[in-house]
């Protein structure tokens, strides 16, 4: 027989699994800004960079969600990058390219690249 107790312990691992299935409890935050404008602006290239990064297994422990409007429509597309005990870092005017060269430099040697900061 079921209890009700057995119920709530089953329905509470399947919560927690899907916590750490979507990666809710990584060390590593990643946030492209995804408005309307940053769309306009490349934001939808720029995102799917890190997605295929994550899913190839490229980036270990990494939380990859879209962010929206920062009010800074001329430093579009941004993301911010929120580690584990460190300040949280945003760039600006990310392309494709420099998505790749974030994920290189600063999500896996990190690098802080200080000339694309905001």
């Amino acid at each position: 027989m079921v209890t009700p107790l057995d119920i709530i312990k089953k329905k509470r691992a399947e919560a927690v699994a899907r916590i750490i299935g979507r990666g809710y409890l990584s060390t590593k935050r990643v946030y492209v800004g995804m408005a309307t404008c940053e769309i306009a602006a490349g934001s939808k290239e720029v995102m799917e960079v890190f997605r295929q990064s994550i899913a190839k297994g490229g980036l270990k422990d990494v939380y990859l969600s879209q962010k929206g409007c920062a009010g800074r429509c001329n430093l579009e597309p941004t993301v911010e990058i929120v580690e584990e005990g460190k300040i949280p870092v945003k760039y600006g005017k990310v392309t494709p390219e420099r998505a790749r060269q974030i994920i290189e430099r600063h999500l896996k040697n990190n690098e802080v690249i200080e000339e694309w900061l905001i």
